[in-house]
């Protein structure tokens, strides 16, 4: 018995009937749509712990690999439970310009309960609420992961785990109010406004967080590197700097590569959802110039490094500066992925790491004597900044919200006010936070231990298995 064609056709249509209408029998929604792009995109972030965990461990020396890496399993666990406990309550409930949670706890009810009335705060139908503490649980760890990383090696677990607390509970929470609740003073998201409470010129535009999450932790990581102080040997006599190359550079690549992946989720996941159909586009819109920026980024340091000034420069086709320079570049364009044309992106990735972190690194280093392992403060904090100026005065028409619909005088005195006042903030509490943990003994670890290795004197051995114990286990 032959089929024609028309029956077959008539069977696909008859089961793509059938399909799409036991799709409608279950409610799906756009809304459920969001709920999944939010937890699809925050796994994607989450991954970034892993990324971080690889480049942070390829970059210090081999004896410190475990204790680098216990502490960025710790920023997971630490931050969620921060996160949970009151550090969204802050950022994210109503509240004061100031800080959340000072008119209404709706939001405590809605993570500390197994089970309560969603007229009063509770769980949403779709799930939305859960997915978007996940996603801002997410960020919150990248945050406080960038410290670690300029801390490394001479930094003592007790004193990370007290300022990973406050940075995830207080610090930066506080920041996100500012710049993304619908009552921050900053905040383009502002919802108070028609009460007479104005966002500043309309708001700042830091679309993904260049300067909320990127400038918090890279600023935070400065004043940490500097009040712990430098690896022992980091510098001679007259204070030039001594090599300290990490232990693998096959973890930093890998590191490198898995952040770039995790910022897809990062910066296309800020749209929050992806309804209306404008929300799809701009996510389509910042995977191109996430992309673009973080490959300019890298062949710009890699290129500076190679012909960069004889006093700063090894003169060499880097590795690392190739990582440093993608990592710049990605930092580079996530405030403004998404008001940005690709070509603006281009120049982004050029700018923000040919010339912000590529002066930031020499500078912390060989003038100021800060010894930043990871070059947080280059690649998180000085990017950062470069990048909330850049979106905000060279936003596409088209595309800008916020002051950046302004002329560029406002627009960048916006950026300009509102960056000061971030770094006001977090250096003076992060100075407030690292002396006294200093003053305690609870901040560096003893001379003995750091010669020695934490790994050994902290973690049970060798994050390795020498030749020798490998033949004896033979």
């Amino acid at each position: 018995m032959s089929v024609t064609g028309t029956e077959v056709n008539a069977t696909i249509a008859a089961l793509v009937s059938t399909a799409v209408s036991e799709l409608a029998a279950t409610k799906f929604t756009a809304a459920y749509a969001d709920t999944l792009w939010l937890l699809v995109c925050g796994m994607l972030v989450f991954f970034m712990q892993c990324g971080f965990a690889l480049l942070e461990a390829g970059t210090v020396r081999a004896k410190n690999t475990k204790n680098i890496l216990l502490k960025n399993l710790l920023d997971a666990c630490v931050g969620a439970i921060v996160w949970w406990g009151w550090g969204f309550m802050v950022a994210y409930d109503a509240g004061s310009p100031f800080i959340g949670g000072t008119e209404t706890t709706d939001m405590a009810p809605r993570f500390f309960l197994s089970a309560y009335d969603a007229g009063k705060g509770g769980e949403d139908d779709n799930g939305y609420q859960y997915a978007a503490w996940f996603f801002q649980y997410v960020f919150a760890a990248a945050a406080a992961t960038i410290v670690s990383g300029a801390m490394a090696e001479r930094t003592q677990l007790s004193g990370y785990i007290v300022y990973t607390t406050i940075i995830t509970g207080f610090i930066y929470p506080v920041v996100v109010h500012w710049g993304w609740s619908s009552s921050g003073w900053f905040s383009a998201f502002n919802t108070l406004t028609e009460d007479g409470k104005k966002t500043w010129e309309g708001g700042l535009v830091d679309f993904a967080g260049s300067g909320i999450v990127h400038m918090t932790g890279g600023v935070a990581a400065l004043v940490g590197a500097k009040v712990v102080g430098p690896r022992t040997g980091r510098f001679d006599e007259s204070g030039k700097p001594i090599p300290m190359p990490g232990h693998s550079t096959t973890l930093q690549v890998m590191g490198t590569f898995i952040l770039w992946l995790g910022w897809y989720g990062f910066n296309p996941g800020s749209t929050l959802g992806l309804s209306p159909d404008s929300y799809t586009k701009i996510a389509a819109r910042c995977v191109v110039t996430t992309t673009l920026s973080a490959a300019a980024g890298g062949i710009t340091n890699l290129v500076m490094e190679r012909f960069g000034p004889s006093m700063w420069c090894d003169h060499t086709w880097s590795v690392g500066a190739a990582c440093n320079g993608i990592l710049a570049g990605l930092v580079s364009i996530t405030a403004g992925c998404s008001v940005l044309l690709p070509g603006s992106a281009v120049i982004a990735g050029i700018v923000g790491t040919g010339v912000f972190y590529f002066l930031a690194s020499k500078i912390v280093l060989n003038v100021c004597k800060i010894d930043d392992p990871l070059d947080a403060f280059a690649v998180h904090g000085s990017a950062g900044f470069f990048a909330v100026i850049f979106a905000n005065t060279a936003a596409h028409p088209t595309y800008a919200y916020g002051a950046a619909t302004k002329d560029t005088g406002v627009a960048l005195g916006v950026a300009l006010g509102t960056l000061m006042a971030e770094i006001g903030w977090v250096a003076g509490c992060s100075v407030i936070m690292f002396f006294p943990l200093k003053l305690m003994g609870m901040l560096r670890v003893t001379a003995e231990m750091e010669a020695a290795g934490m790994d050994v004197s902290k973690h049970g051995g060798s994050a390795y298995v020498s030749d020798t114990s490998a033949k004896a286990e033979a």
